[in-house]
């Protein structure tokens, strides 16, 4: 067993129900205000008592895809096994897109279908289209299964009030064969109409105090409760290879019948002691050897003591005096589930192994004397107690019964549990200091209320670190459309900013989004005007991905250049500086490259590559048109060749005007000055002589024309160029290009490129001619690109990036990596926080390699829920509706206002009509709820 999920009265979730149990908590109450109807209320007797769950009126209809009109349909017991069935993905840390499509099986044992009755009252006229799928109780399963999109076998079981308990043994069996690989299973019952109270207590079976005295004097019957569980099963060694934490193991189970017993509601203690046997046969177990038993337990006159004596002859036999059975129920606190009683027993027992504690069985105070509990070697927990494990490890049968002899019983066994110690706080740290914590919901309320879950979860428990917090969140939770990352380096601000996202405030620290990109990527590698003093020195001490790809491109450059990388990053005494081309080049490039792969190793890979001047050497590097000694040569005797023959002889300048109208205002300079790169719509590099281009300065300045000087003492892309022709293709001669693994846009051609073309002549155009880069942002984005990430150590690019988006008027992004004077993993995370949360994979598990974080239990999903009910029929008392007695909200929801089209209705207009249509047919209240998208279930293939 690797995970479980609840939802019991007073017990939420797990963590909850093992609070009630320790707490010595009984659920029970009186039925609440409009659970029955007035009349049914007013002579209540037995009936007037039980556990009930809140708001079992109410689901999360959006997460699940589900309309409301067909939200109002469904078997509440239905949804309530759908929100378990992913809450315990999450409880085993599993995402449920990796069970997607497996062969994993879903069993719930389900009794009741008291929605029906209450559909029924309403009459043939309430038949709907979604009424038959509502209703079938065998849908319960389906639902989870196609949801999930789970292919093993998926089934609804009922064998009466031993139902879920079968259907966990069913799904022991089903993985025994091998018919499934994973299994869901578990049950689920709701107590809607008094109707199936009233037979219980016609029957004699109610407990008229409302209370379940199991082994106790005054047994007189059981309360009902009403619930859900279900628990997470892989095959042992499935499990062990997949690293789950393994809550207990099932080590045999059976089913069998009473048979020819006394009567068919007659306990039989033959049948069920057969049934004990046969589990611990088939578990390979001494009985004598298990310490606790989780009753059946009823609390009935009959019932007790034919459970006691079946007990007494399996386990009691061979047992020492001095080590008792312990036994107890779990229907002393919640009630009885009746289909659902056995997980919920079940659940009991994994609670208790996980903290090896036997939490109190309630409601016992004086032993019931037709039980023998000295001869059979019985005692009932009466307390809170330790675990009495045998040689550490724990051993405990759990059995379940039918009302028609239908028994099952489980044993299953665990290790003694340990303490973990402290966590990663004492070891490693994520690189930076700075720890991601990735969030997701269905909507932005969904995402807040998981910033506050997850709040709650840090304030009550101070010994969570935050390393495990985060890689807990990065490996076991979905990415959904509505996103954040808190970056925080310690606890405290991380808790700040919690609580700012919880309340949809903005905080340092927290970067968030909505997941609507949808496309290509692309890296673009900028040319000169990025570096600065230090860039890459603190990711080389960071980030050993970055550090090993840098090492690497200094070996690749030192055949060429007589200095030393790593100090001229570091700016070391003695090293050349930045400010010459023939080393700005070169570092740029490594640099370029190295961040290139920090990108891809966590998860953001290239779909095309773009380069905008030298920037087109990286580019050709990243995508393997060049190997990097290849890319090396290029950018280091290029350089080299610039320095010698082209410094002091021109420069540049940055003019804020369209191509065509800053050619038009050249004409005074031809031949002296041309347009040496597009960068944007409105944006030009200017080079060629020094004197035009003061000149040419003076004159757009007094236009009010933006112009800005580049800071370079040579005019590449302008005809100066073309005194390094002869000496370039000297010094690139052999070079070999090959065929780029990934597709390579050029910006001296304006289009894909063949890479096998890139030799010596190429690396001379790419000098020599115009850099059409906003032509070539134009046309990727025209083909369906919509993320730009700029690979280098400060944006340059990105704002033209930006333009260019604009023009497009496409919803695209741009991203650049580090900044001036913030070169390290910190604002790194921070870049990839920004693509994160617009729907670009990221792998965020990376950041916490070699941190020996480890996982933590989270909060599971804060499902965003919403009053579904069957409307009120004429004639029918509100209360029956109500339930909970939200008797104001009977009405069945306003119809959004409908429109007919005209012939003049623009795109906008129709797309307006077709979601109002769409609102009716699907029960909105309003159009704004429809998601013009579509349903999303965006979670199945999501990656982080």
């Amino acid at each position: 067993m690797v995970g479980v999920s609840c939802r019991l009265p007073s017990a939420q979730d797990p963590a909850r129900f093992w609070q009630l149990l320790t707490g010595g908590m009984s659920a029970v109450s009186q039925v609440p205000p409009g659970r029955w109807n007035d009349d049914e209320a007013a002579d209540s007797g037995e009936t007037g008592w039980g556990a009930f769950l809140d708001e079992v009126d109410r689901f999360d209809s959006e997460f699940f895809g589900i309309s409301p009109r067909e939200a109002r349909a469904m078997d509440p017991q239905q949804r309530l096994a759908l929100e378990l069935g992913w809450e315990v993905l999450e409880d085993a840390g599993i995402l449920p897109a990796e069970v997607r499509g497996e062969d994993t099986g879903v069993f719930i044992g389900v009794t009741a279908d008291d929605y029906g009755v209450l559909d029924r009252r309403r009459g043939p006229a309430a038949i709907a289209h979604h009424t038959l799928t509502g209703l079938n109780r065998s849908v319960i399963a389906n639902r989870v299964s196609h949801f999930l999109g789970l292919r093993g076998p998926s089934l609804v079981v009922d064998t009466g009030q031993s139902s879920s308990l079968v259907a966990v043994h069913l799904a022991c069996e089903s993985l025994r064969r091998g018919e499934s690989a994973t299994a869901l299973a578990g049950g689920v019952h709701l107590n809607l109409v008094r109707d199936s109270a009233l037979a219980a207590a016609r029957l004699g079976a109610l407990s008229p105090d409302g209370r379940c005295f199991t082994f106790d004097e005054r047994a007189n019957g059981y309360v009902r409760g009403e619930g859900a569980g279900m628990v997470l099963l892989k095959p042992l060694a499935r499990a062990l290879a997949d690293g789950d934490e393994i809550t207990c193991v099932i080590e045999g189970s059976a089913v069998g019948n009473d048979g020819p017993g006394a009567g068919l509601t007659t306990p039989d203690p033959e049948g069920q002691g057969a049934v004990l046997a046969a589990a611990c046969r088939r578990a390979g177990v001494d009985p004598a050897a298990v310490q606790y038993v989780e009753l059946h337990g009823t609390g009935t006159r009959v019932g007790d003591p034919v459970e006691a004596a079946a007990l007494g002859a399996v386990y009691g036999a061979d047992r020492a005096a001095d080590s008792p059975l312990l036994v107890g129920s779990a229907k002393t606190n919640v009630g009885h589930l009746e289909g659902a009683a056995g997980i919920v027993g079940l659940l009991k027992v994994v609670l208790s192994l996980r903290n090896g504690e036997l939490p109190a069985s309630l409601n016992f105070q004086r032993p019931n004397p037709r039980i023998r509990f000295d001869e059979w070697h019985l005692d009932v927990v009466s307390a809170t107690r330790p675990w009495p494990y045998r040689d550490g490890r724990a051993l405990a049968g759990v059995s379940s019964f039918g009302m028609g002899g239908t028994n099952c019983h489980l044993v299953v066994s665990a290790t003694e549990p340990t303490d973990m110690g402290p966590g990663p706080a004492d070891g490693a740290r994520v690189a930076g200091g700075t720890v991601p914590w990735p969030l997701s919901g269905r909507t932005r309320d969904a995402l807040r209320a998981q910033a506050a879950r997850l709040a709650s979860q840090l304030a009550e428990n101070d010994r969570l670190d935050p390393v495990d917090v985060g890689f807990s969140l990065a490996t076991t939770r979905t990415a959904f459309d509505h996103r954040a990352v808190v970056l925080a380096p310690d606890r405290p601000e991380a808790l700040d900013a919690l609580a700012a996202l919880a309340e949809g405030e903005p905080a340092p620290g927290v970067v968030r989004g909505v997941a609507d990109i949808e496309g290509r990527t692309v890296f673009v590698f900028p040319g000169q005007g990025s570096q600065w003093a230090g860039m890459g020195v603190q990711l080389m001490a960071e980030s050993p991905v970055f550090a090993e790809r840098l090492a690497d491109c200094a070996a690749a450059l030192a055949p060429h250049v007589d200095w030393s990388l790593p100090e001229v990053l570091r700016q070391a005494e003695g090293a050349p500086s930045l400010e010459r081309v023939d080393v700005v080049q070169p570092a740029s490039w490594a640099v370029m490259v190295s961040l290139a792969a920090v990108w891809q190793a966590h998860g953001v890979v290239p779909d095309a590559v773009l380069g905008h001047s030298q920037g087109e050497i990286a580019a050709a590097c990243v995508a393997g048109a060049l190997s990097l000694e290849d890319a090396a040569r290029v950018v280091a005797l290029r350089s080299q060749a610039i320095a010698r023959r082209l410094s002091g002889a021109g420069g540049m300048l940055s003019v804020a005007l369209p191509r065509a109208e800053a050619e038009s205002r050249l004409g005074r300079w031809d031949g002296r000055v041309s347009i040496a790169a597009v960068n944007g719509p409105g944006s030009v590099v200017v080079s060629g002589e020094l004197e035009a281009l003061d000149e040419l300065f003076e004159e757009l300045a007094g236009a009010d024309v933006r112009v800005r000087r580049i800071a370079v003492d040579y005019a590449s892309h302008s005809a100066q160029v073309e005194r390094v022709r002869e000496e370039l293709s000297a010094a690139l001669e052999g070079i070999a290009p090959r065929r780029a693994e990934v597709p390579f846009f050029s910006t001296v051609t304006g289009e894909w490129l063949d890479t096998t073309g890139m030799d010596a002549g190429y690396w001379y155009r790419n000098l020599r001619q115009t850099v059409a880069f906003e032509p070539a942002v134009r046309a990727l984005l025209g083909q369906g690109h919509r993320v730009f990430v700029e690979v280098s150590s400060h944006p340059v690019l990105t704002p033209a990036v930006h333009d260019a988006i604009d023009a497009a008027d496409v919803r695209a992004l741009a991203v650049g990596t580090l900044r001036r004077e913030l070169g390290g993993m910190d604002r790194f995370l921070s870049a990839l926080a920004e693509m994160y949360v617009r729907g670009v994979p990221v792998d965020w598990a990376r950041p916490f390699a070699g941190t020996d974080a480890r996982r933590v239990a989270l909060p599971t999903y804060g499902f965003q829920r919403e009053r579904y009910w069957l409307p009120e029929p004429a004639g029918v008392p509100d209360a029956v509706a109500a339930v909970t007695g939200h008797a104001a909200d009977l009405e069945p929801e306003p119809e959004p206002e409908r429109a007919e089209p005209g012939t003049s209705w623009t795109r906008p207009d129709l797309a307006r009509l077709v979601r109002t249509e769409t609102a009716v047919v699907l029960g909105f209240a309003s159009a704004e709820r429809v998601n013009p998208r579509g349903p999303s279930r965006s979670w199945a293939s999501t990656r982080r």
